[in-house]
């Protein structure tokens, strides 16, 4: 299922996309050495229900995981990078933290991820890494304009992560979202530029280049979610929801302080 927006439902998409920025920046805040996972969880479980909002995550049941995920936010430390099942881990310095989150506010969802290192250590590579990504991302956002495709953001976004050296799994990527948290098209990592489905007004995308240090292998956690990769080596995501408008790309998930 493709669903376009109507300007209503763009408006509620804003609302939730702004929701999401907020609950990851000051879950960023609140992570520090000594904080553990499940102390996150607990706190994001907060923030979704006092603002009256939904977890896209504590029911979901994919064929990819095993069982419902349980959890209110998916937290990949270090070796792990996608679908981070929050667990009785506390975080040390230096560590590299992804925090994942998908919320539903009004019917309508939006999805959003940050990597960053934990205290004061900062390894070179690993920030490296994280820059890299955020780099992808802003290739990606920059080349959702009206009428481009699919083919042309994973174009963009997968030049952009092999320009940087890193391998490139295609297993997962960005996807559609809109009344519900996954939906079609999927956006691959990389691709073919002038294929797959037209861009239009009113499609709500969530990008997201993600990478391993030096593989594309995943291997599955015994928790049934947690993905890691193959090697051991460190990973990094980053993601945001962004609105297709006339005018090109809107970031619905950008947070406050990147506007001022």
């Amino acid at each position: 299922m493709i669903e376009i927006l109507n300007p209503n439902e763009l408006a509620r998409a804003r609302e939730t996309g702004a929701l999401v920025a907020e609950i990851l920046q000051a879950l960023k805040s609140r992570s520090t050495v000594g904080t553990n996972l499940l102390d996150i969880d607990r706190w994001a479980s907060a923030m979704i229900l006092e603002a009256g909002a939904q977890s896209c995550y504590v029911d979901y049941e994919p064929p990819f995981g095993r069982g419902p995920f349980g959890h209110y936010i998916c937290t990949a430390v270090n070796d792990a990078v996608l679908h981070g099942l929050p667990y009785d881990y506390t975080l040390a310095d230096g560590d590299l933290l992804t925090l994942d989150l998908a919320v539903s506010q009004r019917g309508i969802a939006a999805d959003s991820a940050i990597s960053f290192i934990v205290g004061d250590s900062k390894p070179t590579e690993s920030v490296a890494m994280i820059r890299a990504t955020e780099r992808a991302l802003s290739a990606g956002i920059a080349a959702a304009v009206p009428g481009a495709r699919i083919g042309d953001i994973s174009f963009a976004i997968g030049s952009s992560l092999s320009e940087a050296g890193y391998p490139i799994n295609v297993e997962f990527g960005g996807h559609g979202i809109g009344s519900t948290m996954h939906q079609d098209p999927h956006v691959p990592n990389t691709g073919r530029p002038g294929r797959g489905f037209k861009l239009r007004p009113g499609l709500l995308l969530a990008l997201e280049p993600w990478v391993m240090a030096d593989t594309a292998e995943l291997i599955t956690d015994a928790d049934g979610w947690t993905l890691r990769s193959a090697t051991g080596c460190r990973t990094a995501h980053s993601e945001h929801t962004i609105a297709i408008t006339d005018d090109g790309a809107e970031i619905l998930t950008l947070p406050t302080q990147a506007h001022s």
